[in-house]
């Protein structure tokens, strides 16, 4: 447990020495934390962008009831009027996957990792909202869940978790490519282990956008990065089994 008085001390320090960053990375007894500050908008942006601070509490808010919750997020160091910090939680997805030293097994182990911790979630009754590669972190197998979408009243929860599911298919096929058999594993772990309900329903739900399928299919190697994944998130729905 870190001494609350010494780190809001460090706090400080650094929030004055990054004073109008938005966000910065800082270090203190040998552990990595994130200091977020509250956007400072000039000019037209006031106009257009949310109120800074109001959206910094809603952060703040959201982090404080997932954790109380157990969810898989970055634990809430600290927080202010118009900052907050959190826990270092390693790489993203996104950097493992783009990294030379990571090999073809341990990326498997990833990627199994964070699709069992998204079925957890999804057990906890609990969406993501946008659970791209570049918002999951794995660190020695622990994984966690980045930048929650904190207003998605106007979905159900099923729609919610179903909207899940097809960005993180649709986030595998855009950095991996067609590699269908390490991303058909990676979505066996989510079904296993609690997510097949969802996968289910997204397979009945994706069935009415299956006409894009031919459609997007000339574009399946030469379009840009978010127009290949949509033939190949149709497509693995087409080819993966019904069950696992």
């Amino acid at each position: 447990m870190l001494p609350l008085d010494d780190f809001k001390q460090v706090v400080s320090q650094v929030r004055h020495t990054h004073l109008g960053e938005r966000i910065c990375f800082f270090q203190y007894q040998g552990k990595g934390y994130w200091l977020k500050q509250a956007e400072h908008l000039q000019g037209a942006m006031r106009l257009v962008k949310d109120n800074p601070y109001v959206s910094i509490q809603k952060e703040i808010h959201l982090l404080t009831q997932l954790n109380a919750q157990g969810a898989a997020v970055p634990m809430l160091m600290d927080s202010g009027a118009d900052y907050l910090v959190l826990e270092d939680a390693g790489k993203t997805l996104k950097q493992w996957l783009t990294s030379h030293e990571t090999t073809q097994d341990q990326l498997q182990i990833i990627l199994n990792d964070a699709s069992r911790a998204l079925a957890k979630l999804h057990t906890m009754s609990l969406a993501h909202g946008r659970p791209a590669l570049r918002d999951i972190s794995w660190q020695a197998g622990d994984v966690k869940f980045i930048d929650f979408e904190a207003n998605q009243a106007k979905q159900s929860l099923c729609m919610q978790q179903i909207r899940d599911l097809l960005i993180y298919i649709h986030s595998l096929y855009r950095y991996l490519g067609p590699q269908s058999q390490m991303i058909f594993e990676a979505i066996a772990e989510y079904r296993r282990h609690g997510g097949d309900a969802i996968w289910q329903q997204a397979k009945a739900f994706v069935a009415s956008w299956q006409w894009l399928y031919y459609f997007a299919r000339p574009f399946r190697h030469v379009g840009g990065k978010d127009l290949k994944p949509i033939y190949w998130v149709l497509w693995h729905f087409r080819q993966a089994p019904k069950w696992v």
